[in-house]
């Protein structure tokens, strides 16, 4: 097992920093998990024109800021200037539109956050390399999963670091996965862990997962009642927007 899947157990995992509570993929919403006692933060990460590792999530800009176009084709000294706030609706308005809640980098994530395990979904094509040379440069290796629902990108990653991140298994990977457990074999896949919908969560994936020593993380559940279910049924991880809500499941609070 990977040091980043040693720290706890369920992991919790909170989804984009939370982004049911605050701006997702903001530092406010980073800071927002970790004052609730969470180690794992979610996120995604592109890389800007010029070269930058950028922690966001769609390929536009258009949904979460006052920016337009993609990020890949602005260079950082743009992106910065974006309010990462705009759109953020609570039932009183936009609480933080105006607020000088900007795009983080990812380095900027991971020194104002010491002791925080990022499980990152790479959502850009061609910049594996980047990415994985950003997070050695940072002496992240042992702090990063990287995942992606493209397959080639997360084997070009995995040849990228050499192996020496973590990585979840792709949407191959997890096809092979289910074809295992329904036929009673251990799950044998390349990942350090199976991250999953909880559409296609069972007690028997589950099961096989864990014969092949791999973990089994669920995304994304907000409803305490699965919660509980999925803990039953011997899930290593949960992914949530709703951290809060996840700690009186964990917690018993």
């Amino acid at each position: 097992m990977k040091p980043y899947l040693a720290h706890e157990h369920p992991l919790r995992l909170a989804h984009r920093g939370s982004r049911l509570l605050w701006p997702e993929n903001t530092m406010v919403a980073f800071q927002g998990a970790v004052d609730l006692g969470y180690r794992y933060l979610e996120t995604d990460v592109h890389v800007s024109r010029d070269g930058e590792v950028v922690v966001f999530h769609d390929d536009g800009l258009e949904r979460l800021t006052d920016g337009r176009g993609k990020v890949w084709d602005h260079d950082w000294a743009y992106l910065r200037t974006l309010d990462a706030a705009n759109h953020f609706d609570r039932a009183n308005g936009y609480p933080l539109r105006g607020h000088r809640v900007a795009i983080p980098l990812l380095e900027e994530v991971l020194l104002t956050f010491p002791d925080a395990l990022l499980n990152i979904d790479l959502k850009q094509d061609g910049v594996e390399g980047v990415v994985a040379g950003e997070i050695a440069r940072l002496d992240a290796e042992e702090r990063v999963l990287i995942g992606s629902f493209h397959d080639r990108r997360i084997r070009r990653f995995r040849r990228a670091s050499a192996g020496r991140v973590a990585t979840s298994a792709g949407p191959r990977e997890v096809t092979r996965a289910m074809a295992s457990a329904m036929a009673g074999r251990p799950v044998m896949v390349g990942a350090d862990a199976l991250q999953i919908p909880l559409r296609v969560a069972t007690s028997r994936l589950v099961a096989a997962a864990h014969r092949g020593g791999k973990q089994v993380h669920v995304w994304t559940v907000n409803d305490p009642a699965e919660m509980r279910r999925l803990l039953d049924l011997g899930v290593d991880g949960l992914v949530s927007d709703r951290p809060d809500l996840l700690n009186e499941v964990v917690f018993g609070a």
